[in-house]
C-alpha cells in the first residue's frame, strides 16, 4: 500500500481521531517538556550517586532512617519507570523532520543501548533484602547505570543557560564532590574493615568522646579525603598494605583530577576570553598601535575612555560578526527583534513595508560618541542617517557652545540627506553641528545600503521620496522651482533616452538585415562553387588526354598510307 494510501485511510477511520486523543503525546526532544523532564531526572540520579553509597559505607545513618530511605529510594525507582515510558514517547529526528509515529519510536528505543541500561538499572536487586536484610543498600548499586540521563540533562543546561560558563564551573564543582564524598566513604569503610583507631591513619576509635556522633564520622573523613585528593598533605603515613595502596591510588586520582580540573578551567576562561573578544573590539592592539606612533596622551585617554564605556556598560559595535554564523532568515528575524521599533519611529520609514523594515534592519551600524564629540559638521556631505538609541546630543552653532536644541533618544537626523530628492535647497549637505553631550549609542543607516535596498523595493522608494518631499516643504527647503526644472530635465534626458534607445534599434534591425543579407550571399556563392566542383569532375584528366594523344598519331599514318596506294592504283 502506498503512503498516500496510507494516509488516507488513517484519516477516514473514525477511530483514528480517538486514539490521538487518550494516547499520550510526542515530546520533541528539543522542546520544553522533554527538557524539564531531564531536569526532574537530576533528582533521583543524583540521590542514588551520593546518598546510596554513603548509606553504605556508615551504617549508622542507614539504621538512623531506615524509614526515610525506603521512601526515597522506591519513590526514585518510580522516577525512573516513569522516565523508560517517557523514552517510549519521544520523537527523534529522520532527515531533519520529527517522527511522532510511535511505533517507530519504540522500534529503534529497544535496539539501543540506552534501552538495555534502563532495564538494568530497574531490576528488583531489593528483593534481596528478604534474605540479606533492609540494610544493604549496596544491593541498589545498579541504579548508578541512569548516570548518562544527568549527563544529558548537564548538557541541555549548559546550551540554554544564559550563563554557561557559571554552569561549567558549577557542574565541575559538583564532580569534584562527587569523587571526594565517594572517596570519604571508601575510608570510612576501610578504616571500619581495618579497625577504627588501630593506627594513626585510620578513623580514631568512636570510644573516644566527640568521634561517635555521625557528623563528626563524615566530616573528618571528608576533610581526611580533601587533604589527600588536593595533595596538600599534612596527613598521617599510612602503616599497612591497603592503607598504602589506598594512598597510591588517591595520589594516582588526585593527578588526573588536577589536570582534569585545570584543563576545565583554561577553557573555561579561553572561552570567556573568546566572548569578549568576540563582543567588544581589542584595545590592546589600538593602545600599542598609539604608543608607537606617539599619540598625544590627551586623545590617548579619549580612546581608552571610549573603550572603557563599551566594556563596563556591555555595549556592542559588531553585531553582524556576531551573528554571522546564523541562517539568513533567523538572523534578520533576531535583528528584528532587537532594533525594529527603534526604526519604526523614523518618519519616513513609517507604513513601509515590514520585508523592506526587515532588510533595511540588518543594515542598521551601531556607534557610540564620547562626550563632546561631533557626529557632523555643518557643511559636511551626508553619506548617512542616524537614529539615536540612547543619550543625548546638541544641536550646536560654530562656537560649539551655544546649543539650539537637544535630542534624545528616539530622535533622529541626517534622513533627507541619503534620499535625493529633486528641490532640495541644502542638496546633500549637512545643515547643522551636531555634538554628543555624553555617551551616546546611535544607529547608523548608509545612503549605500538604503540604495541597494531600495532597489528591489522601487514602489517604497517612491513613498520615502515624497515623504521627505513633505518635510522639506514643511521646512521651506524644497525649490519648487528647482524641482521643476530637474522634472523637465529628467524628462528630456529620458526623452533623449527614449530616442537613442529607438535608434538604437533601429541600427540593430539594419545589422541584421545586413548580416542576414551575407548569410544569404554566402551560401549563394558556397552553392555555386559546389557546381562547379561537380561540373570540373566530368571533365578529363591531363593524363588521360595525353595518352589519347599518344594512341592518335598511328593511326592516322596507317590511314594516308592507305589512301595513297588507293590513289596510285586507280589511274
Amino acid at each position: 500500500m502506498s503512503q498516500d494510501s496510507k494516509v488516507k485511510t488513517t484519516e477516514s477511520s473514525p477511530s483514528a481521531p480517538s486514539k490521538a486523543r487518550t494516547s499520550l503525546p510526542v515530546l520533541d526532544p528539543s522542546g520544553d517538556y522533554y527538557y524539564w523532564w531531564l531536569n526532574t531526572m537530576v533528582f533521583p540520579v543524583m540521590y542514588n550517586l551520593i546518598i546510596v553509597v554513603c548509606r553504605a559505607c556508615f551504617p549508622d545513618l542507614q539504621h538512623s532512617y531506615l524509614v526515610a530511605w525506603l521512601v526515597l529510594d522506591y519513590t526514585s525507582d518510580l522516577l525512573y519507570l516513569l522516565d523508560i515510558v517517557v523514552r517510549f514517547h519521544t520523537g527523534f529526528l529522520d532527515q531533519g523532520i520529527l517522527v511522532v509515529d510511535k511505533g517507530r519510536i519504540s522500534s529503534r528505543y529497544i535496539r539501543t543501548w540506552s534501552f538495555f541500561l534502563d532495564l538494568v538499572s530497574l531490576m528488583p536487586t531489593d528483593v534481596a533484602y528478604v534474605w540479606l536484610g533492609p540494610h544493604t543498600p549496596m544491593l541498589r548499586l545498579n541504579r548508578f547505570l541512569r548516570v548518562p540521563r544527568l549527563f544529558e540533562a548537564f548538557d541541555r543546561t549548559e546550551t540554554r543557560t544564559a550563563y554557561p560558563n557559571a554552569f561549567r564551573i558549577t557542574k565541575l564543582m559538583l564532580y569534584v564532590f562527587v569523587v571526594i564524598h565517594w572517596n570519604s566513604c571508601l575510608y570510612f569503610a576501610l578504616s571500619r574493615y581495618l579497625g577504627f583507631g588501630r593506627d594513626a591513619w585510620v578513623y580514631p576509635d568512636p570510644a573516644q568522646p566527640g568521634f561517635e556522633r555521625l557528623r563528626r564520622q563524615y566530616l573528618y573523613s571528608f576533610y581526611f579525603s580533601t587533604l589527600i585528593l588536593t595533595t596538600v598533605g599534612d596527613t598521617p603515613l599510612p602503616a599497612r598494605e591497603e592503607e598504602y595502596l589506598f594512598m597510591v591510588g588517591d595520589f594516582l586520582l588526585a593527578v588526573m583530577g588536577f589536570a582534569t580540573i585545570m584543563g576545565s578551567m583554561s577553557s573555561v576562561i579561553y572561552n570567556m576570553n573568546i566572548a569578549d573578544a568576540a563582543f567588544y573590539p581589542d584595545h590592546a592592539l589600538v593602545k600599542k598601535y598609539m604608543k608607537q606612533q606617539h599619540v598625544n596622551r590627551r586623545l590617548e585617554r579619549r580612546v581608552i575612555d571610549w573603550y572603557q564605556h563599551l566594556q563596563i556598560n556591555k555595549k556592542m559595535t559588531n553585531e553582524i560578526a556576531i551573528l554571522q554564523h546564523l541562517p539568513e532568515r533567523l538572523r534578520a528575524e533576531v535583528a528584528v527583534s532587537v532594533h525594529l521599533s527603534t526604526l519604526s519611529r523614523v518618519q519616513i520609514f513609517q507604513n513601509c513595508e515590514a520585508s523592506l523594515l526587515e532588510e533595511l534592519v540588518l543594515k542598521l551600524q551601531p556607534q557610540t560618541y564620547s562626550p563632546g564629540e561631533y557626529v557632523c559638521r555643518k557643511g559636511d556631505i551626508g553619506r548617512e542617517m542616524y537614529i539615536i538609541r540612547e543619550g543625548q546630543l546638541a544641536v550646536v552653532a560654530d562656537d560649539g557652545v551655544t546649543q539650539y536644541a537637544v535630542l534624545g533618544a528616539g530622535l533622529y537626523f541626517g534622513e533627507i540627506s541619503i534620499i535625493n530628492i529633486k528641490g532640495n535647497m541644502s542638496g546633500n549637505r549637512r545643515t547643522a553641528n551636531i555634538k554628543s553631550l555624553g555617551y551616546s549609542d546611535l544607529f547608523c543607516l548608509s545612503k549605500e545600503d538604503l540604495r541597494e535596498v531600495l532597489s528591489e523595493y522601487p514602489q517604497a522608494q517612491v513613498v520615502m521620496e515624497e515623504k521627505g518631499r513633505e518635510i522639506l516643504l514643511k521646512m521651506n527647503k524644497l525649490d519648487i522651482n528647482a524641482e521643476a526644472a530637474e522634472i523637465a530635465l529628467q524628462e528630456a534626458t529620458e526623452s533623449r533616452l527614449r530616442g537613442l534607445d529607438q535608434q538604437l534599434d533601429d541600427l540593430q534591425t539594419k545589422f541584421a538585415r545586413l548580416l542576414a543579407e551575407l548569410e544569404s550571399s554566402a551560401l549563394k556563392i558556397a552553392y555555386r562553387i559546389e557546381r562547379l566542383e561537380w561540373q570540373t569532375r566530368e571533365w578529363p584528366m591531363p593524363e588521360e588526354l595525353a595518352e589519347a594523344d599518344d594512341e592518335g598519331e598511328p593511326g592516322e599514318g596507317a590511314s594516308q598510307g592507305g589512301e595513297g596506294r588507293t590513289a596510285q592504283e586507280g589511274p
